[in-house]
Parts: C-alpha cells; sequence; structure tokens
C-alpha cells in the first residue's frame, strides 16, 4: 500500500474532474430529463390502455368503444386534463409503442423532445404504411439534429418527396374540392375562407403583403427586407402617410377592395404595378418529356414544397412573374462582386436567397424571399459582395448577429453552411436547402505539366 505522503492528488490516480455546468447546461440537462420522462408516461398510458382493453375483447365493437371512451375519461381525470388531450396522449402512446419504436427510443434516449415525436407521429401517420419505410429511419436523424421548426418542414418536404410518384393524380383529385366560404363572426365580423392550388394562395397572400406594404409605406428594396412584421413579432406597421392600421389590417383591406370593385383606388402609383412573385424550381430535363422527368427530383415552389409537372411547365412556360431556376449546370451565375459594389446584382441575390431557401438562422423558418441578405463579414471590416459571404436573415436574427455577442461565420467550402456560436461558447451550424453546382473543366494533359 502506498504511502500517502507519496500520493500526488494531480497524478494518475486522481479522479478526473467533470466541468463544472453553466446555466444553459443545467437548462439542456432538465429538458433531457423531460425527454426522458415523456417517453416513460407514453410506455405507462399505452400499458394502461392495453390492459384495460383486455377486458373488453370479445364483447363486440360497441362494448369496445364504450371502455376506449372509459380509457380516455379516467386518463383525463387522473392526470386533471381535458379529453381531448388525454385522447391525444393515448394516440401518441400506441403510435409509439407499436408503430414508432425507434422514435420513442430516441426519445427515451433524451435525443428528441416530446414535440419532435408529436409532429413525428402527426405527419408519418399520413404516410401510406407501404411507404412508410421510406421515411422512418431519415426522419429520426433529421429530429435528432435539428430544431422542432426545421423538423418539421424537413419532415413534410421529404414525405411529399417520397409521394412525388402520386402527386399528379392526388393533385388532380384535390382540385375537385376547391371552394369559397364564410364563416360568420362575432360583432359584424366573419372569415372568408378559400381552398385552391396552394401555389396560388402563395402568391395571393404575397402580392396583399406587398400592396399592404407600399400602402403602409413600408415598401422598400428587397435588398433591405425586413422579412416582414412577424420576424419582429408586434404585427405593427410602423410609420408610412400617418396610416395608423396594422398590416394584417390593411392586408385584409386590400383583399376587400380587389374582390369587390377590381381595384385598390387607395393604392399609391408605387404599388399599382405589383404582381405576385413565386420561385419555382425545376429539374431541367423534366421540362423536356415525362419519361426524362421519371428520373429527376420533383419540382420545387419555394415556401409549399413539391408540385404536380404539369403545374411546373405552366410556371415555367415564359410568365414572367415567375423567377426560374433551372438545376441543370447553368453558367454564366453571378458569384461575386467583390468590393466593387456594396448591394449583390439582382443574380447573385437570387442565387443567394434560392441556396438557402429559409432565414439561416438556427431553427428558423421565415422564407429566404422575405429575408434581409446579409454580409457575413462586415463590409466596413473588408467583407466582399460574393457568394460566400452572403446569407439571407430575417430582421430578427439580423438584429442579433450584428448587436450581441453572437459570431456568424460561413463556413469555407461548405456550399452555404452557416456557423451560430453562442456568448457561452456553443456551436450551431445551419445548413442551406440547396447545393450551388461546382463546375470544373477536364485537366488538358497536352501542356507541359502532363504527368507522363
Amino acid at each position: 500500500m502506498a504511502d500517502a505522503s507519496e500520493f500526488d492528488p494531480w497524478g494518475a490516480d486522481a479522479v478526473e474532474w467533470m466541468p463544472v455546468p453553466d446555466a444553459v447546461d443545467l437548462v439542456t440537462e432538465t429538458a433531457t430529463m423531460m425527454s426522458v420522462f415523456a417517453a416513460e408516461r407514453f410506455v405507462r398510458i399505452d400499458a394502461m390502455r392495453r390492459e384495460l382493453l383486455a377486458e373488453a375483447v370479445g364483447r363486440g365493437v360497441g362494448v369496445l368503444d364504450i371502455v376506449e371512451r372509459s380509457i380516455r375519461l379516467e386518463l383525463a381525470a387522473a392526470m386533471r386534463v381535458t379529453e381531448y388531450t388525454a385522447g391525444r396522449l393515448l394516440m401518441l402512446a400506441e403510435a409509439l409503442t407499436g408503430r414508432y419504436p425507434v422514435v420513442l427510443a430516441s426519445l427515451g434516449a433524451g435525443r428528441i423532445t416530446e414535440k419532435h415525436a408529436e409532429v413525428f407521429v402527426d405527419l408519418i401517420d399520413e404516410v401510406p404504411a407501404g411507404l412508410r419505410g421510406q421515411v422512418v429511419d431519415r426522419a429520426v436523424r433529421l429530429a435528432e439534429a435539428e430544431p422542432v421548426g426545421t423538423f418539421r418542414r424537413g419532415l413534410r418536404t421529404m414525405i411529399q418527396t417520397v409521394q412525388a410518384a402520386t402527386l399528379q393524380e392526388r393533385h388532380q383529385e384535390a382540385l375537385r374540392e376547391r371552394r369559397v366560404w364564410v364563416d360568420p363572426g362575432r360583432d359584424g365580423m366573419g372569415t372568408l375562407s378559400v381552398y385552391g392550388p396552394l401555389v396560388e394562395l402563395h402568391a395571393i397572400h404575397g402580392r396583399v403583403t406587398a400592396i399592404a406594404k407600399t400602402i403602409t409605406g413600408r415598401h422598400r428594396d428587397h435588398t433591405q427586407d425586413d422579412g416582414d412584421e412577424e420576424a419582429r413579432g408586434d404585427g405593427k406597421a410602423r410609420g408610412g402617410h400617418g396610416d395608423t392600421r396594422t398590416l394584417d389590417q390593411v392586408r385584409a383591406d386590400v383583399v376587400c377592395d380587389l374582390l369587390i370593385d377590381g381595384t385598390t383606388t387607395a393604392t399609391p402609383a408605387a404599388g399599382s404595378g405589383i404582381r405576385a412573385t413565386v420561385v419555382v424550381t425545376v429539374p431541367a430535363l423534366a421540362l423536356l418529356n415525362d419519361e426524362a422527368a421519371e428520373t429527376c427530383d420533383p419540382a420545387v415552389v419555394e415556401g409549399i414544397g413539391p408540385i404536380p409537372l404539369t403545374v411546373a411547365r405552366e410556371l415555367c412556360g415564359g410568365e414572367g412573374k415567375w423567377m426560374r431556376v433551372l438545376t441543370h449546370p447553368e453558367t454564366g451565375m453571378v458569384l461575386s462582386v467583390g468590393r466593387d459594389r456594396y448591394d449583390p446584382p439582382t443574380p447573385l441575390r437570387k442565387l443567394v436567397k434560392w441556396r438557402a431557401d429559409r432565414c439561416m438562422g438556427p431553427g428558423c423558418t421565415m422564407p429566404a424571399s422575405r429575408c434581409q441578405i446579409d454580409h457575413q463579414i462586415r463590409w466596413t471590416d473588408g467583407g466582399h459582395t460574393s457568394l460566400d459571404n452572403h446569407a439571407p436573415l430575417c430582421q430578427n436574427h439580423h438584429l442579433v448577429k450584428d448587436n450581441t455577442d453572437w459570431i456568424v461565420t460561413q463556413l469555407e467550402g461548405s456550399g452555404g453552411a452557416i456557423e451560430w456560436l453562442s456568448p457561452t461558447g456553443r456551436r450551431y451550424v445551419v445548413q442551406p436547402e440547396r447545393r450551388v453546382p461546382v463546375f470544373t473543366t477536364p485537366r488538358d494533359y497536352t501542356t507541359h505539366d502532363a504527368p507522363f
């Protein structure tokens, strides 16, 4: 036995000290524990359901329905929640323990949150059973890597891509359901609802918003667009000819003017020429013929996702209001103008937004078309106006990046990935939605430096 006087407290036999957790560590530790407990709760809820249902086996469908109602009431009363909440917990517990055990395992290990699990079940349950196998494992990996908002958007895109083969048929069937209706509200108000093609509704909302911003004096050059008031969270239109209406109020007034009178007489001249704008990305070969289209990725509309090829071909038929981005190798892309000018030229601005598709803030889902173009290295600090120094940021994330201790950098050679280093030293990487193709020319071995 070694002499106590010879023991070195900092030597090889010393206990390795763990770093002291900071305030963020303490929060995330609690969040992880909540995920673990949520998984255990789902396991116990489903065990309760199966135990009580066993008493109704063989006693007829009517008895089974009554027992299920009784179980829901029992759970609601015991947990002191509504029966709706209890019913949803029962549904989620059955799905996670039965159909998606891999998701339950990830939740139980604290790798995803309960909200991730809810989004997973809600969206994957809508996928035909025969196609779920193509999505589940990839969806779990996505959930473990992304915040809830980004995960939801990515999972929807993943599902739509898997179902793209039947998209045209399903779209034609859904078109038969288009309609307009009015829901009466209180105090002489109501809601006008339109159920129609999402591409058209997306364009309508964009045009109405642009006109409303012009009326309230908030229409700006799109390189400085603040990402709409939703990015600030207050929904207020500030300034603009003394107009005190909110942007939502002006949007509603514009819609009524257009539909009742066919015009917006109150619209300033600057807003009279505003038209709908939708960004559609289509593989060029898919525009040629149906056979080539079968081997291509589906056409995608920014903020919506995959659309039927027939709709994409119509959008790419020459209308000036559609911005077309072909995924076939194109030449002449503007990648940089160096230090010659601060404002990115239109082709570069379009490419930056097309590549990212969304605000490049962690977990943000603001469409890139409503974001500002940010210099990662500021112009005043010698930053260039170039693709590898630009990314779209909504106003909130732009303000955080420029006015706090967050360090935001575009990772060299990443194709547009943005690294966010928090004031506490944590690292978050946001990947762009798309990659810009890199074109190389074959090496000419007839020159003097040929290897043979």
